[in-house]
């Protein structure tokens, strides 16, 4: 029973262990240790998944991290305070770009240097900014986009359909109202070649007939 306890203490013991290693481990790459360097400020529209801790990284290397983020009550824009390694000049020109680091990953802050020959000095601003991209926007404007393609897609095969029934049913009436004049001009035509022979018969015997009696007497 003795050595039953001791070896449930001595597991306990490596997993308290194991743990605080995987604490110290996270606590170091979390970057909310304090970070030496020069501090910069940056303003954006909006900084959607960044916050406190975030890299700043420039050509996907970390040089620093983000310290602070808040709201300016007078502009409503946000304010990052970020550290850049005392090793690292920023040029005046550089630029600052919030970008994740994959679809479903975490935001960090992008820096861009530009080629002026003047140095940033701690406390500076960078004034090119480029604020986080929504992808929840971007997905429902490509959805209501392709919605409004299809429907106008169907709404034009819809009236050419009906275009060319009406066609279709203009063709069949003018054919029936050609064969029934055809059809018409035909009958009268016989009525009255029976109607002209009839009426030379009885001429030619009334002409006959009248004869006999003249040409007995004489």
């Amino acid at each position: 029973m003795a050595r039953r306890n001791i070896a449930e203490v001595l597991t306990g013991a490596a997993v308290l262990v194991v743990a605080a290693g995987f604490l110290a481990f996270a606590v170091a790459h979390s970057g909310r240790s304090s970070a030496a360097g020069y501090p910069v400020l940056a303003q954006f529209d909006r900084i959607d998944g960044l916050s406190v801790g975030s890299d700043v990284r420039i050509a996907g290397v970390k040089v620093g991290s983000v310290t602070q983020v808040r709201i300016d009550p007078q502009t409503y824009l946000a304010i990052v305070t970020l550290t850049v390694r005392d090793d690292v000049k920023l040029p005046k020109d550089s630029s600052a770009e919030v970008t994740s680091e994959s679809l479903l990953g975490g935001k960090y802050l992008s820096l861009s240097p530009g080629g002026d020959t003047t140095m940033l000095k701690p406390g500076q601003s960078i004034t090119i900014t480029q604020s986080s991209i929504s992808l929840e926007q971007l997905l429902g404007k490509f959805i209501f986009s392709v919605t409004s393609m299809n429907s106008a897609g169907k709404g034009g095969q819809s009236g050419g359909d009906q275009v060319g029934g009406n066609q279709s049913g203009g063709t069949q009436s003018g054919g029936t109202r050609s064969g029934g004049t055809q059809s018409g001009g035909t009958q009268s035509g016989g009525n009255q070649s029976g109607g002209t022979q009839s009426d030379g018969n009885q001429s030619d015997g009334n002409q006959s007939g009248g004869g006999g009696p003249l040409g007995g007497p004489k």
